[in-house]
C-alpha cells in the first residue's frame, strides 16, 4: 500500500512538472510581452519593467527562476497590478470559487445519484422518464443560457432570488444551480447506467431469492459496485467546480478567480495565468490521487497486487468504467 502511495506521488509531481514546463513554454511563445500595451510609457521605464521581472533575461534562465521562487510557494508579482501578488489574488478570491464549487459539487452528486437510482429502480416508468428529461436538460444546456433562464425565471419574473451579487445564502443558490446543473445530469446518467448493469448480475438475483427486502438488495449489494464510475467523474468534476467557472461567475458578479484569470489572459499577465493553471493543477491532481485511494476503500476486491498481473485501483476502475459505458448502449436500448 505504502509503495503504491509513493509511486502515485511520484506520478503526480512529474505530471505536475509536465504542466508547469509546457504552460512556462507556451506563455512565452505567444508573440508580444505584458507590457506592450502601454504604449505611452517611455522606453526606459519600459526596459526597467522587463529587467524587474526577469523578461530580459534569456528563456531557460527565466523558467529555472520562476521553478526556484515556485519551489518556495512564491507564485511571483502579477505584472499589471505591481502592488498584487499571484499569492495574493488565490488567498483572496479562492475561498469564495471554492465555496460556490463545493456547494455545486454536493447538490450535483446527492441529487445526481437520487436520481440515478430512482431512474434505474424504476425504469421504463414515469420517474424514469421524468429523471432522464432532467439529465438530458442538464447536459444539453450551456452553463450560461441556464444562468440567463434562472435569472429571468427567480430573479426578475418571480423576484424570490437576488439576481447577482454574494452577501447571503440567497445569492449562492442561482449561481450553485446553474454551476451544478451539467454534473448533477452527468452523474444521474452514469448511476442509471451503472445501476442497471449491477441490478443485472447474477448476485442480485441470488440475493433476490434469499428473500432479501429489495432495500437491502439496492443499497447493500448494489449501490457499492455502482458507485465506482461515479466515483470517478466526481473526482474530476470536483476539481473544475471547486475553482470555479469563469462564465458563472461573471454572469452573477462573483469576486471568485475566474473574474482575474479572464483578465490576466486579456492582459497578458505571465505570473497570474502561471500561477492560476499551476493551482488548478494541483486540485486536479489532488483529486485524482483521492479517487484512487477511494477505490480501495469502496470496493475491496481491487488490491494492489505485484507482479507482471499488478493491476492499479485507477486501471480496474477504468476497466469497470469502460465495461459500464459500454453497456449504456444496451441499456438504452432496454429503456
Amino acid at each position: 500500500m505504502l509503495r503504491y502511495i509513493l509511486k502515485r506521488l511520484g506520478l503526480a509531481f512529474l505530471t505536475l512538472w509536465v504542466v508547469i514546463t509546457i504552460t512556462f513554454l507556451i506563455m512565452h511563445a505567444i508573440p508580444g510581452d505584458p507590457f506592450a500595451k502601454e504604449g505611452k510609457t517611455p522606453p526606459a521605464i519600459l526596459e526597467n519593467l522587463r529587467r524587474h521581472y526577469n523578461l530580459d533575461k534569456p528563456l531557460h534562465e527565466q523558467y529555472f527562476i520562476y521553478l526556484k521562487n515556485l519551489a518556495k510557494l512564491d507564485l511571483g508579482p502579477s505584472m499589471k497590478h505591481k502592488s498584487r501578488t499571484v499569492n495574493d489574488y488565490i488567498r483572496d478570491n479562492f475561498p469564495t470559487s471554492a465555496h460556490l464549487g463545493l456547494q455545486a459539487l454536493i447538490m450535483s452528486s446527492i441529487l445526481g445519484i437520487i436520481l440515478g437510482i430512482i431512474a434505474a429502480t424504476r425504469r421504463n416508468r414515469l420517474p424514469d422518464y421524468l429523471c432522464m428529461i432532467i439529465a438530458i436538460i442538464g447536459i444539453s444546456v450551456p452553463g450560461f443560457i441556464l444562468a440567463t433562464v434562472l435569472i429571468d425565471v427567480f430573479a426578475v419574473r418571480l423576484d424570490l432570488l437576488p439576481p447577482s451579487g454574494w452577501k447571503s445564502v440567497k445569492h449562492t443558490i442561482l449561481p450553485t444551480v446553474a454551476l451544478g446543473m451539467f454534473t448533477l445530469a452527468y452523474v444521474a446518467r452514469m448511476m442509471r447506467s451503472s445501476m442497471l448493469e449491477v441490478l443485472g448480475q447474477d448476485y442480485i438475483k441470488t440475493a433476490k431469492a434469499k428473500g432479501l427486502s429489495p432495500v437491502k438488495v439496492l443499497f447493500k449489494h448494489a449501490f457499492r459496485n455502482a458507485i465506482l464510475p461515479v466515483v470517478t467523474v466526481l473526482g474530476i468534476s470536483a476539481a473544475n467546480l471547486i475553482v470555479g467557472s469563469f462564465i458563472i461567475e461573471r454572469i452573477f458578479g462573483i469576486p471568485g478567480m475566474g473574474k482575474y484569470f479572464v483578465q490576466s489572459i486579456q492582459n497578458r499577465d505571465y505570473s497570474v495565468i502561471l500561477g492560476t493553471t499551476i493551482f488548478y493543477s494541483i486540485i486536479l491532481i489532488s483529486m485524482n490521487f483521492i479517487v484512487d485511494m477511494l477505490y480501495i476503500l469502496i470496493d475491496p476486491r481491487i488490491k494492489i497486487k505485484s507482479g507482471t498481473k499488478k493491476k492499479t485501483a485507477y486501471s480496474e476502475a477504468l476497466i469497470t468504467q469502460n465495461h459500464v459505458c459500454q453497456n449504456m448502449g444496451g441499456a438504452k436500448n432496454e429503456s
